[in-house]
């Protein structure tokens, strides 16, 4: 039976005019995460997480294990990347830098089914570019539809990261590292409009991990991407808003 966003569950995934798509349930958060790099604390223990498996065949040999947990309150949606990874680099410091050359961990969301979609890219130092895309035509390499998010906006954005803020040289040896962040829903609603009650709705959504400029450069995508090309809209997977 067909779900009020048209997509049809099958087996923890599910199908439409795309194909078979990845889902995944956001849980109502218990306890407000803390922010402190806590992957089994009170907020975060127990709480099912995704693996970002799917590397484009233009990427290195270097494949970094890539784990993320989402939660939800009335007030914004959380996330927590564990990457155990190589060749860790963050040059990038500046709030709208190119932080996806770096070892970097990236959030694409699309909150309504008529609307754009938000870019959140986050580096292991921390630093964040974000916008909201209406129009993902590509001009001399970037899509042309993006408004980034301003500089009070991303001051709204919390972010943990366990590594420092520059880490150069790279570290070749191997090296596990956390960036936790929280995004109210008032960020998101000064482009889409209210997002509402969220329990039971469906967002669409895919989850990154690239590294442009390393040594053993990498992409890889949660919902496998069909072109070296994150923003692309219909192979975004499928997040559903549960109330546990």
């Amino acid at each position: 039976m067909a779900d009020d966003d048209g997509v049809r569950r099958s087996r923890g995934r599910v199908a439409n005019l795309h194909g078979d798509l990845p889902v995944y349930f956001i849980r109502h958060a218990r306890l407000r995460p803390e922010l402190r790099g806590l992957w089994d604390g009170p907020a975060w223990g127990g709480v099912p997480s995704l693996e970002v498996t799917r590397f484009r065949p233009e990427s290195s040999d270097h494949r970094p294990v890539t784990l993320c947990k989402l939660l939800y309150d009335g007030g914004g949606l959380y996330g927590y990347f564990k990457v155990e990874d190589r060749f860790v680099r963050a040059a990038n410091t500046a709030f709208q830098s190119e932080v996806y050359k770096d070892s970097c961990v990236e959030l694409f969301l699309q909150p309504k089914a008529d609307g754009g979609y938000f870019n959140f890219e986050f580096n292991c130092g921390g630093a964040m570019l974000a916008s909201y895309v209406t129009d993902l035509t590509r001009v001399d390499g970037r899509v042309r539809g993006a408004i980034p998010l301003s500089p009070d906006e991303g001051r709204r954005i919390a972010v943990y990261h366990s590594m420092p803020s520059v880490v150069e040289p790279e570290i070749v040896e191997p090296t596990t590292w956390n960036l936790e962040f929280s995004i109210p829903f008032g960020v998101l609603e000064n482009y889409v409009g209210p997002v509402g009650n969220c329990e039971g709705g469906t967002w669409r959504g895919n989850l990154y991990k690239c590294a442009n400029d390393t040594s053993h450069p990498h992409w890889a995508a949660w919902s496998p991407v069909s072109a070296l090309n994150f923003h692309l809209p219909s192979d975004f997977g499928v997040l559903r808003f549960t109330d546990e």
